[in-house]
């Protein structure tokens, strides 16, 4: 759905981005192109943090990856998840160390549920190997570049408290307060 979105807009069928903008003392909101909210926050609210956020993509990737490979056989009778890393501070700066995504899966009874489980193991590896792009791109360690511009232009509403959806692209004109 993204990539047909982004191809119907001419846009690069590769890209991904958000939006943000702050909402309060160390709180910020994210906004994607559908609409989707996600408030962030420093660690003194409820909201989740950035790193808090890496280990939930890690996770949700894995299991989004999971459901699909597995859920060609049967559906998962339940399903969780635990993701875990350390952040460290160290002569490589701030980072996070022994990053685990742990997957607690059950299938049903039968020979589709059989069919999961055989394939659990092969599957949880393909996550790992290839098919997670969080993962990967971790593992992977492509650099980032943090720099500073003019967004004025840019798809951002004005500041304020609320993580409601982003309204329409005609009433976003208003650069971000600061």
């Amino acid at each position: 759905m993204a990539e047909e979105q982004a191809g119907q807009q001419g846009r690069d069928e590769t890209l991904r981005e958000i939006d943000m903008v702050r909402i309060g003392d160390k709180r910020y909101k994210a906004t994607n192109g559908r609409g989707g909210v996600l408030p962030i926050g420093g660690g003194d609210d409820p909201d989740f943090t950035p790193v808090e956020l890496l280990l939930a993509a890690l996770a949700g990737c894995g299991a989004i990856d999971l459901d699909y490979l597995t859920g060609k056989r049967a559906p998962f009778a339940s399903f969780a998840a635990h993701a875990e890393g350390h952040k460290v501070r160290d002569e490589g700066g701030h980072h996070l160390t022994g990053l685990t995504v742990t997957f607690d899966v059950t299938f049903p009874e039968g020979e589709g549920g059989d069919a999961a489980r055989g394939s659990l193991a092969r599957s949880v590896q393909q996550i790992q190997d290839r098919l997670c792009t969080v993962g990967r791109t971790v593992t992977l360690g492509d650099p980032v570049e943090y720099r500073t511009g003019d967004l004025s232009g840019a798809l951002l509403e004005p500041s304020d408290d609320s993580v409601a959806a982003r309204p329409a692209p005609a009433s976003r004109a208003e650069p971000a307060q600061p």
